[in-house]
């Protein structure tokens, strides 16, 4: 078995490729040099200095050398025949194999012409050192574009290392598509709270730059922000190039069922990288949770079981966590089960909300009230089972 990722999915589906009874030659691919790692805490802990490189490690020695498998790190795949059952490597090597777990992940967008020094995406630990790095050479004017979770993350940590941040968002507030226009603009209090500047409603023009460096971000609305260090956090696209030619379907990611199965019986997709059932999630919890459905299916050579899991996430900003659980569609109601709202966001102690359709509950979102977030969860996800039927 070839697992082509070694990072938070392509783990989970190692581990599970040994927990569920395969004792074959099992293969890691991984285009980084690193060892695995775990990649929310570069836009926090590391970013601020609370943790080091140490404490990123997904595995220890101990669990690595439990795994027996071949690590062949530092290079990319740029091939995979799928009915040759083969996976070709960039160096010219290539890996036999009965299975494929396509686990590669997903590579931070960037802007036209970003090339300046002191212009960064976040999304790899070499791009973490980096920016670290800089920010920790004396006060600085950042610019963050977009307000997404990368983007809120990294302006919260910006400003508790004292610098003077503001955050650049399209739409007219961030994280509408996940919050709703409501709670958008409730979460979107922390910023100021924590002391960046938002400015919502416009995009980008161009960047300044002198002597190869940036010095400024033009809007589209004619305005200039000085910059010494602009973060670039648009999104993400799935790292799906390497499968070119083969027979796999892609679509903003591989297509694959509601197992993690594609196409072809003998690779499954999990992690940033998949689309699984119509939908590609780029969250922790999805990357975890789906390499076991995956690795029953590709081990039985069908789809015998589906992926159940409720979708969640959580974003830690100046100094509040932000929990969401479920699916928020279009013309949920929303209304405020514990906690309260103050004039400017969250009141003391948090908040918990849920969101409502036909006397259903499909979502839910906490502010600083993790247990009653948790229970409200799991009522979520008893629903959820009770209403989706396994795979005969």
């Amino acid at each position: 078995m070839t697992v082509v990722g070694a990072s938070l999915s392509g783990v989970y589906a190692a581990r599970e490729l040994r927990a569920q009874g395969f004792d074959g030659r099992l293969v890691i691919v991984g285009e980084e040099p690193h060892r695995p790692y775990d990649r929310p805490p570069l836009s926090k802990d590391f970013l601020t200095g609370k943790a080091d490189e140490e404490d990123l490690a997904l595995a220890d020695a101990e669990e690595t050398a439990g795994l027996d498998a071949e690590w062949l790190l530092g290079v990319r795949a740029r091939g995979l025949d799928a009915r040759g059952r083969t996976v070709l490597l960039g160096d010219g090597r290539t890996v036999s194999t009965d299975g494929v777990v396509i686990a590669t992940g997903a590579s931070a967008r960037r802007l036209p012409g970003d090339a300046l020094k002191g212009v960064h995406t976040l999304r790899t630990l070499d791009d973490a050192r980096v920016l670290r790095d800089e920010l920790a050479d004396g006060p600085r004017h950042v610019v963050v574009i977009g307000g997404g979770f990368i983007g809120a993350e990294t302006a919260s940590s910006c400003t508790a290392l004292g610098h003077d941040v503001t955050v650049v968002e399209a739409a007219s507030l961030p994280l509408v598509p996940q919050l709703g226009p409501e709670m958008a603009a409730v979460c979107a209090t922390l910023h100021r709270r924590g002391g960046a500047a938002l400015v919502t409603g416009t995009g980008v023009a161009r960047l300044h730059g002198r002597a190869g460096g940036v010095t400024g971000v033009e809007l589209s609305d004619g305005r200039v922000l000085p910059a010494d260090t602009v973060i670039v956090g648009i999104g993400a696209t799935p790292n799906t190039g390497w499968t070119a030619g083969s027979t796999l379907r892609l679509h903003d990611g591989v297509l694959c069922d509601d197992g993690c199965v594609t196409g072809l019986p003998q690779v499954v997709a999990v992690g940033d990288v998949a689309r699984v059932g119509g939908r590609r999630v780029e969250h922790w919890t999805s990357a975890t949770e789906q390499p076991r459905v995956a690795v029953r299916n590709l081990l039985a050579g069908r789809t015998v079981e589906s992926v159940r899991s409720v979708p969640y996430f959580w974003s830690d900003q100046y100094g509040a966590r932000i929990q969401f659980a479920g699916r928020r569609h279009d013309g949920d109601t929303v209304r405020l089960t514990e906690g309260a709202l103050a004039e400017d966001g969250p009141a003391e102690g948090g908040f918990l909300a849920v969101y409502e359709r036909d006397g259903r509950t499909t979502a839910v979102l906490s502010v600083d009230r993790p247990r009653p977030f948790t229970r409200a969860r799991r009522a979520l996800m008893r629903a959820a089972s009770e209403v989706q039927p396994a795979v005969p």
